[in-house]
């Protein structure tokens, strides 16, 4: 039964979101390339389209931190805008599949301190620990270009051959390959997603600034789990470039859902892979359809539960019409 609900779930997120993904894919002229006439056409796409279904994922810890496995439907709601919105969708993973994206900065500085060494071992780590029907797909960038090197495929040795094979080089265009990552990661199987960033955080050669970024992740369904690959000198330092990047890191995993590690050394990187797995093999999804009434905006998304719970990780809001309430604020 679990798996034909799986199905189902895969079914219906790909259908109700095909839409707004093959926009923006066809905004994106010459995929591999995020130049400046493409990040355009995707803002101008961004700014016009809305999403036919917004779906929520969320995992729920308890006072020890650990992700709470037995929610029932009754004990949460989806609140938007301060309003209680009709669902029709809840989903309980409950350790089922997931697809998970790995985004690999590839650019020079991951050439040094081991970086994109930490990069390889936390892959090798999320596919050691596979369960039945996961599936991977690898992209790198570097150099204002980002490629596909791994399609979705459950061969988990594909992966591991092409990340063994990446050599550092060039600049790096973090926000640009961001822009162009979500909407990939629907080519995978399952309906429970991730994005795995792998990265030392630094953007030197963007043409898309943070804010153009922020905006542009409004509407992004998918968690983004950043691990940040730094050697334990640049931890120590102070410098300035080094803290901003951390900071668009860290508000891109709390935007999307999804939890920022920060890792200088290979325990440190077990502990974030370890986090990243009991997350995702917790999650749940919520799923409803805007109406179609109201602009096309960004609306606040949070939850509300009948029993008590110590935390939360649930994408900050969507972008789009209003969604079908429940009750209205007094």
């Amino acid at each position: 039964m679990l798996y034909v609900l799986h199905d189902m779930l895969k079914d219906w997120a790909r259908r109700l979101s095909w839409g707004l993904s093959l926009a923006l894919l066809l905004a994106l002229p010459g995929f591999g390339r995020a130049d400046s006439d493409a990040l355009e056409a995707a803002s101008a796409v961004h700014e016009t389209l809305a999403v036919n279904y917004v779906i929520v994922p969320f995992v729920v810890y308890n006072s020890q931190g650990r992700p709470l496995r037995d929610l029932r439907p009754t004990e949460v709601s989806l609140i938007v805008d301060g309003n209680r919105v009709d669902t029709d969708m809840f989903y309980r993973t409950s350790n089922g599949p997931v697809s998970f994206t790995f985004l690999v900065d590839g650019s020079g500085s991951m050439a040094l301190a081991g970086k994109i060494d930490g990069a390889r071992h936390a892959i090798r780590e999320i596919i050691r620990q596979r369960r039945k029907d996961d599936d991977f797909a690898l992209f790198v960038f570097a150099e204002g270009q980002i490629r596909e090197a791994v399609p979705f495929t459950q061969d988990g040795a594909r992966l591991i051959e092409a990340v063994d094979h990446i050599k550092p080089y060039g600049q790096t265009a973090l926000y640009d390959a961001l822009l162009a990552m979500p909407d990939r990661t629907l080519l995978g199987r399952n309906g429970s997603r991730v994005i795995i960033l792998l990265t030392d955080g630094l953007d030197n050669a963007s043409k898309l600034d943070q804010g153009a970024l922020a905006r542009a992740f409004q509407g992004v369904e998918v968690p983004v789990y950043p691990v940040g690959l730094r050697s334990a000198r640049s931890l120590a330092t102070s410098n300035r470039e080094e803290s901003i990047d951390i900071s668009v890191l860290a508000g891109l995993a709390g935007m999307s859902g999804g939890r920022l590690a920060i890792a200088d050394d290979e325990t440190n990187l077990k502990s974030a892979v370890r986090a990243i797995l009991d997350d995702l093999r917790a999650q749940y999804l919520l799923g409803f359809a805007p109406n179609g009434a109201g602009a096309i905006r960004y609306r606040q998304i949070s939850l509300r539960f009948a029993r008590p719970v110590h935390s939360v990780r649930v994408r900050a809001g969507y972008r789009g019409t209003e969604p079908p309430t429940l009750q209205k604020r007094n």
